[in-house]
C-alpha cells in the first residue's frame, strides 16, 4: 500500500522513515515514474532520478543475503548477527535476524520484517520463518 509522497512535508526522508518507525510501520520509498522501490531513504530515486518519490508498506518478507557474527563477552550482551536482508520489493537492507539460534542461521533463509521498539528506539528487525 502507497501513501503520503515522501517529499510532502518539511521533514526530510529519514525523519519521515524514522518517525514511521516510532509509530510501529515499516515503509520503504517507491518511485511512481520507473515503479521501483528503494531503500535508505533518499531525496530522489537512485534507479531514474524522479523526485516525486512516495511511501510504501512492504510485505516484510525477504530473504538473508549474506550475515556475519559478532563475537561479545555474555556480560557484555553476548554473541548477535547482523544480516543482509533482501526484501521481496527487490531491495536490501542490513539488519538483524532474530528467532534462530547463530549456528542455524543461513544465506537464504526466508525471513519477516517487524518493528521493534523500547523507550529509545525503533528499529526493523527480522524474524525467521519456516520455509513454506
Amino acid at each position: 500500500m502507497h501513501t503520503e509522497q515522501a517529499g510532502a512535508t518539511a521533514r526530510g526522508p529519514q525523519e519521515q522513515y524514522s518517525a514511521a518507525l516510532a509509530e510501529g510501520r515499516f515503509q520503504i520509498q517507491h518511485c511512481p515514474a520507473c515503479g521501483r522501490h528503494q531503500f535508505y531513504p533518499r531525496t530522489l530515486c537512485m534507479h531514474c532520478g524522479a523526485t516525486d518519490l512516495t511511501w510504501a508498506d512492504p510485505a516484510g518478507t525477504g530473504t538473508v543475503y549474506s550475515f556475519s557474527i559478532v563475537r561479545r563477552k555474555p556480560e557484555a550482551g553476548g554473541d548477535y548477527n547482523v544480516a543482509l536482508i533482501d526484501l521481496d520489493e527487490g531491495v536490501r537492507m542490513m539488519s538483524r535476524v532474530d528467532g534462530v539460534a547463530l549456528d542455524r542461521l543461513r544465506i537464504g533463509m526466508p525471513v519477516k520484517a517487524r518493528v521493534l521498539r523500547d523507550a529509545v528506539q525503533a528499529l526493523v528487525v527480522f524474524d525467521a520463518v519456516e520455509a513454506a
